[in-house]
């Protein structure tokens, strides 16, 4: 059983708040998981820069009974995005390496020394603990990590359920006026500003506006901003944590990357946007792992989303 708490999106901070305000619950998770699937060993994987949580998850191991001490084994995330795929942080307890590997077999058919393993975010695990001990309804709440242009950003619990609307306003409202949110974090997508606000915060309702709840994250971006910059500042670090494993999200990433930033900074050139659209296209499912999608993804939004800004830059026009 590995709990996941690696959490190497940038935007997101609600994994570290609950290891370090709430350990017991994560441990209590993750040994009521083991339990269930009959394992006899749980890594709580937490990540190294995550100082508050690391200390937390360590302090609450050293107060539970021996024997759960020794069924449990604390590691260090690296500080990487990729670090907390499923694959690659069964590939680090294994071999010490955290890059993701190629699938099939997937984790729960033959993960660390080649025995089925479970990978569980600690948010999850929390909630188990929670519908363990006091029922279904106590599971019924989500994490979220709320930034951007909101009065008081920092991470939030709201009924699952609630709208984007809802959520920004358990982050004290809307600084002035929101162009887009970006949902889902890095891997998530941008949805704009009056979509998003009825939308709710469920995985079949975000799935069909194109979206997706992933690592919880509600990131607003203020109107007057520049989308353009914003969006190649995250392909960029996306193309920069690259595990370098296959040429699609080594080079596509990359060539990606670079074109977005020529785009959003006054430098395009004829045919960038069509590049774009088509580069996006080429990268997805071709990887050895899910990373190229994920970013492809997120461009596919900001191409739909910031149609305008692109095709005001592609004129020549910064935006």
């Amino acid at each position: 059983m590995i709990a996941n708490g690696a959490e190497g999106e940038p935007l997101s901070r609600k994994d570290e708040a609950l290891m370090s305000t709430r350990p017991h619950l994560v441990i209590d998770g993750a040994l009521i998981a083991a339990d269930c699937v009959g394992a006899d060993r749980v890594y709580l994987y937490v990540g190294e820069r995550h100082t508050a949580g690391w200390a937390a998850i360590s302090r609450a191991l050293g107060e539970r009974h021996p024997l759960e001490r020794a069924r449990a084994r604390l590691v260090a995330a690296p500080a990487t995005y990729t670090a907390g795929e499923e694959t690659a942080a069964v590939h680090f307890v294994d071999a010490g390496v955290a890059t993701p590997t190629a699938i099939p077999p997937r984790p729960f058919e033959s993960g660390v020394e080649g025995r089925p393993t479970l990978v569980n975010n600690v948010e999850t695990l929390a909630g188990a603990a929670l519908v363990a001990r006091f029922g279904a309804a106590a599971g019924r709440t989500l994490l979220l990590t709320v930034g951007g242009a909101v009065a008081r950003p920092g991470v939030i619990e709201v009924p699952a359920g609630s709208t984007v609307e809802q959520a920004m306003e358990r982050a004290g409202g809307l600084v002035g006026e929101a162009r887009a949110v970006l949902l889902g974090g890095y891997f998530g997508g941008w949805i704009d500003a009056a979509e998003a606000r009825s939308l709710r915060l469920d995985p079949s309702a975000m799935k069909a506006a194109g979206g997706s709840l992933g690592c919880g994250v509600v990131s607003v971006l203020a109107a007057g901003s520049r989308p353009l910059e914003a969006t190649a500042r995250i392909i960029g670090h996306l193309a920069q944590e690259s595990a370098a494993q296959c040429g699609p999200c080594f080079f596509g990433l990359r060539s990606l990357a670079a074109t977005t930033s020529r785009v959003a900074f006054g430098n395009g050139e004829a045919g960038d946007l069509e590049r774009l659209r088509r580069w996006t296209g080429m990268v997805r499912g071709r990887g050895a792992c899910r990373h190229p999608d994920g970013a492809a993804a997120f461009m596919d939004s900001a191409l739909r989303v910031f149609e305008p800004e692109f095709a005001a830059a592609a004129a020549g026009r910064r935006r």
